[in-house]
């Protein structure tokens, strides 16, 4: 195959590579690019945050219906954003970002259909979001009349390149903008108890820290920030840009040298575009933070916000409330693709389609066991299983917290062992075969996914066990068992035609064993396990036995567990 576009790098080897490292310099133009710790200074050397712990969960802040109905292609209608604004609230949260009033007509009418309806529950503040512009803050003041509980969300871009290229000011023209901005939402707020105020000075995370901390003391002063009405800084990771821990230095500087620090409430704002949203916030949380914005599993502008479903079951995980409710994740995501119409990705951490799932055979295993740990664990403390600490291989979280079924946890393909394959059979069909008859029919569905390169799923896997061990094979004389007369005969037909064998005695399986020897089917049995009920009520029977010189295995289903072992030489008779 070729790549016509592609070049397989061929520089030299630096010298001060170690022996085992033969990468060689690419092509690539990274020389273009500037590392974060040339572009701007963090004056941070005696860190804290990384012995700390998160105890507690942050303030969550979706922002899907701002921030996020920006990044899609068609925005939110007003049926959809409502839907999303119900499920927000069902959840739990406590404060929502609802839109952009002076942005959109479709915003504004949004925010008011909220204040006209009384659509917002008393516990519950609506986030606004405006720029530091006279008239702009003046219709968002026009919008959110009526509503008792609101932030009012300003933000202006304070880095050195957006000052210079977009908005084409110094740092003392920006300030100014920025303390006009914060006047006019005093001035239109004036003592109104239930208007609070958020300032983000944008792409924080590329801005000089001397200047974003006098940007932000000088707003807490102007809006006269007290510990019953704090002010709101939002830093927030416009453009992610360096790792994780910078990002924590940056926030726990500020957290450390803000004015006014408890009538200060320290908010995040991570994006994506490097892929370590989550950390960044995470690393953030320890750093200081207080409050987090961003959207349920991640959607935003170029590679996304952070994603708040990851970030509060994280915290599950670790046995800290998240003080949201995630116990139908399905529901959650089938509304939230609803309303982006952008599909959560089946891998996505707790919600994808897959997440929980394990088609390798050393996980499979793994989990079975785990899982019937769990149970006997829950039967020894005397609790239920819903109630029992959580210690299964390779599922952080128990599926079911989340309102997932066990039913997808182990999925069978070409990768798959005979753990996997054994728990299907048991899950969906009752069967608890024997070790080696699941090495066995792990190799018949070996066969079957690498043929087809398919996933075997619990109905094809019982069509592969009774075709491998239940039913005969066709265009063959055939044995059977008739148990119509009151003592069971077996039956031979062959060219259609059957001839009655009875079995007389008290334990008909040797006598039936002394038939088909007889008949020229000498079978030597090397284990007839006792039946056992399937998840029908009917009887299963699991025969090793040695014909011709091959061991084989059988499986026989009957009403009574004589009737399966029967059957079991039958079907062993039949192969």
């Amino acid at each position: 195959m070729n790549f016509p576009t592609l070049h397989i790098p061929d520089g030299k080897i630096p010298a001060d590579r170690p022996f085992w490292n033969r990468q060689r310099p690419s092509r690539m133009p990274s020389h273009r690019y500037t590392d974060v710790h040339a572009r701007v200074d963090v004056p941070l050397t005696d860190r804290r945050w990384p012995s700390r712990r998160i105890e507690t969960p942050p303030l969550w802040v979706p922002v899907d219906l701002r921030d996020g109905n920006q990044a899609l292609a068609e925005p939110m209608d007003p049926a959809r954003k409502r839907r999303f604004f119900e499920l927000m609230l069902a959840m739990g949260f406590k404060e929502i970002e609802v839109g952009y009033p002076s942005a959109s007509q479709a915003d504004f009418d949004f925010v008011r259909l909220l204040a006209e309806r009384d659509l917002v529950p008393g516990d519950v503040t609506v986030v606004v979001f405006t720029p530091a512009r006279t008239d702009l803050i003046e219709r968002t003041f026009t919008a959110i009349a009526g509503l008792p509980n609101v932030v009012v969300h300003m933000y202006t871009a304070t880095a050195p390149t957006w000052r210079r290229v977009v908005l084409g000011r110094t740092r003392d023209e920006l300030r100014a903008l920025i303390r006009a901005g914060g006047e006019d939402i005093a001035r239109l707020a004036g003592d109104d108890p239930g208007v609070r105020f958020e300032f983000s000075p944008e792409v924080f995370i590329l801005t000089e820290p001397d200047y974003v901390l006098e940007v932000c003391d000088m707003m807490t002063a102007l809006w006269d920030a007290s510990p019953d009405r704090p002010v709101i800084h939002n830093l927030p990771a416009t453009v992610e840009v360096a790792t994780p821990n910078v990002y924590a230095d940056q926030i726990e500087y500020m957290h450390r040298h803000l004015a006014r620090r408890e009538s200060v409430i320290l908010s995040v704002h991570p994006h994506n575009d490097r892929g370590t949203g989550v950390a960044c916030a995470e690393l953030a949380v320890l750093a200081g933070a207080q409050r987090v914005e961003g959207c349920l599993f991640g959607n935003g502008e170029r590679t996304g916000n952070v994603d708040l479903v990851t970030l509060a079951l994280n915290l599950h995980a670790q046995g800290v409330d998240p003080m949201i409710d995630f116990g139908d994740i399905d529901e959650i995501r089938r509304t939230v693709e609803h309303c982006n119409r952008i599909g959560v990705h089946e891998r996505h951490p707790y919600g994808g389609d897959l997440v929980y799932t394990a088609f390798s055979g050393t996980h499979q295993d793994a989990i079975k066991k785990g899982m019937a740990h769990h149970r006997a664990r829950a039967a020894d403390l005397g609790v239920a299983e819903s109630e029992a600490p959580w210690e299964v291989p390779y599922l952080p979280i128990d599926p079911a917290d989340v309102g997932r079924s066990y039913q997808a946890v182990i999925r069978v393909n070409s990768q798959s062992g005979k753990g996997g394959i054994a728990y299907l059979l048991a899950e969906h069909h009752g069967l608890q075969p024997p070790r080696r008859l699941q090495i066995d029919f792990a190799r018949v569905v070996q066969q079957h996914a690498d043929a087809t390169g398919q996933e075997v799923g619990a109905d094809r896997l019982w069509e592969l066990f009774t075709a491998a061990y239940v039913t005969a094979p066709p265009g063959r004389a055939s044995w059977s068992i008739d148990d119509t007369r009151g003592r069971p005969h077996a039956v031979l037909t062959a060219d259609d035609r059957p001839t009655r064998h009875p079995l007389p005695g008290p334990d008909p399986v040797p006598e039936l064993l002394d038939v088909l020897a007889a008949a020229g089917h000498k079978l030597e049995v090397l284990d007839l396990a006792p039946a056992e009920r399937n998840d029908t009520g009917g009887w299963v029977a699991y025969l090793e036995y040695r014909a011709g010189g091959d061991t084989a295995w059988a499986v026989g289903l009957g009403a009574s567990s004589s009737e399966a072992g029967l059957n079991a030489v039958i079907a062993a008779a039949n192969r």
